[in-house]
């Protein structure tokens, strides 16, 4: 059975701080301290990681107090960080425009056993892994105990990059957190690609281990060391890939980006435009780890596929990884669709059919809908048995399906649409026969006669724009307004921009359920 089990030497810590402190932190529980924040003319402050913060007494950090830290430390380094040799602690400073210390913040390093297990199979296959996440999600210890499993028990020849002293800890003896691995700490930030070829060029490790990599020197440098066939685990700036694909320092990470125009026929057999973006190279990284908390992961195990997915606007076969130290086996959840509910599966073996994922997915289509009653929608994609959803999320979206009062412009949200180059559809009612035939058009779908469709209607949003038309067309040079029937906030905002696109004002008044539209008529000389 997994168990995840936490070391750290918080005695040394409390050591270095000021008696008063120090007192105050014997008789509390510390097994979530994340960090201790000390800043000139405040209360110390504790920091949880549920995110609570605690304050210790009632007694204001002085200047002797800061002194008091900073004299008992090794000295700052170019990018104001210290530590305690032998532990994994990391004492960062704040300096006013003068470069005086007036503030510290003391991040509590600890071993941590056991997380890696959900993805002990993905290390075991020798291939590089890269891991995404935000701040506090448990990258660097995760880099740590892999750095320990494939040094001893592996025994293979593992070199960590330590750029900050985060993974191995302050001091020239590595902390043994990292097991037989070796540690080459870097002068400054901006050393950390000169110090990984060298370690490759100097040192003959079989795995390369860094923290961090946030430059496209370092992005240039890792993939040398791929190349050279080196087993490369590191972390980058980003959360998800998609995002690290859209970075252009990064991208070569997994590939790369290249804008490739396509030949009429390639296009229309793609059913894409002439101008697309492909992966330009193999990936550095065999596999990409998205970190999502320090219980789920997101795994990508074929980084090339995924990205070309990716590009392709295809949903992305994952797997969903769960740190639980009481299952026995790691649990795996495999998805192909970010939309569908995984599916449970114990086994260890990923197995991939590329011609049925095609098949599966690749007409696989995301709909954002303006002005268009989002259960019509649902109800025509049922009745018509296609692969598909309405999103509320435009940049997820293949195809626009939007009402036809607004096809001259004037919805922000259509000329978003635009600038994404997502092709428009309009309908001219809110009914199942429209919009049904709406989607036939954007999927490429043969009509059917044997397929039932139900009767024309119009819902309430239909009939307040035709409100709004009825109104405007009864502007004359002697009506100084009109107002309209009472209506939700969302369909008042539909009229409000259908008032706009014939260079009218509008306003809602009244309060309540009486809340509603008073369309001004500018061409009336008492108006304005």
């Amino acid at each position: 059975m997994n168990k995840i089990e936490f070391y750290n030497d918080l005695g040394k810590l409390i050591k270095v701080l000021p008696p008063k402190v120090a007192r105050q932190l014997q008789d509390r529980q510390m097994d979530d301290l994340i960090e201790l924040v000390f800043d000139l003319g405040r209360l110390p402050e504790i920091r949880h990681a549920d995110g609570t913060i605690e304050y210790l007494g009632k007694e204001l950090v002085e200047e002797e107090d800061i002194g008091y830290i900073t004299h008992q430390i090794e000295d700052f380094t170019s990018d104001n960080r210290s530590g305690i040799p032998g532990t994994l602690h990391r004492i960062s400073a704040i300096r006013n425009r003068k470069g005086k210390i007036i503030g510290l913040t003391c991040r509590i390093g600890r071993v941590v056993t056991g997380t890696i297990f959900c993805i002990k199979d993905l290390v075991l296959k020798g291939k590089s892994i890269l891991f995404l996440g935000g701040p506090g999600v448990g990258k660097t210890t995760k880099l740590r105990e892999i750095a320990r499993l494939i040094a001893d028990d592996l025994k293979k020849r593992v070199v960590v990059i330590d750029t900050s002293n985060e993974i191995a800890g302050d001091g020239d003896v590595p902390h043994p957190g990292i097991g037989l691995a070796r540690r080459m700490q870097v002068p400054s930030p901006e050393k950390q690609k000169d110090v990984m070829i060298e370690a490759v060029e100097n040192h003959t490790p079989q795995v390369i281990i860094v923290d961090e990599i946030g430059t496209e020197e370092e992005a240039m440098a890792s993939r040398t060391i791929a190349e050279r066939g080196v087993m490369l685990i590191a972390t980058a700036h980003g959360n998800t890939l998609e995002n690290l694909i859209k970075n252009p320092t990064l991208s070569d990470l997994v590939g790369g980006v290249n804008s490739v125009t396509l030949s009429d026929d390639e296009a229309r057999r793609r059913s894409t435009q002439k101008t697309v973006l492909e992966r330009e190279k193999k990936p550095t990284f065999d596999i990409v780890i998205e970190i999502k908390d320090r219980e789920t992961l997101v795994v990508y195990p074929d980084v090339a596929e995924a990205v070309d997915c990716i590009l392709r606007e295809w949903p992305v076969k994952t797997e969903i990884r769960k740190v639980d130290q009481n299952a026995p086996t790691p649990i795996k959840e495999e998805t192909i669709s970010t939309k569908q509910e995984p599916a449970s599966d114990d086994s260890l073996k990923f197995s991939f059919n590329a011609k049925q994922y095609i098949k599966d997915v690749k007409d696989f289509r995301k709909i954002y809908i303006y002005a268009i009653n989002r259960t019509i929608v649902d109800k025509a994609i049922e009745r018509l048995n296609l692969n598909a959803e309405v999103t509320r999320n435009i940049d997820e979206a293949d195809i626009v399906i939007a009402h036809k009062s607004f096809s001259k412009g004037g919805a922000k949200i259509l000329d978003t649409a635009k600038d994404y180059r997502l092709p428009i559809y309009y309908v001219k009612s809110n009914s199942m026969p429209q919009v049904q035939k709406a989607l036939k058009e954007a999927l490429n779908i043969k009509s059917d006669d044997s397929m039932s469709i139900t009767t024309d209607f119009m819902d309430d949003t239909e009939l307040a724009l035709n409100e709004v038309k009825t109104a405007i067309e009864k502007l004359g040079p002697d009506v100084e307004y009109i107002e309209l029937k009472p209506q939700n906030q969302h369909i008042r905002k539909l009229q409000h921009e259908l008032v706009d696109q014939h260079n009218l004002k509008s306003e809602s008044i009244g309060v309540g359920q009486d809340r509603h539209l008073k369309i001004l008529n500018f061409k009336n000389k008492n108006v304005g």
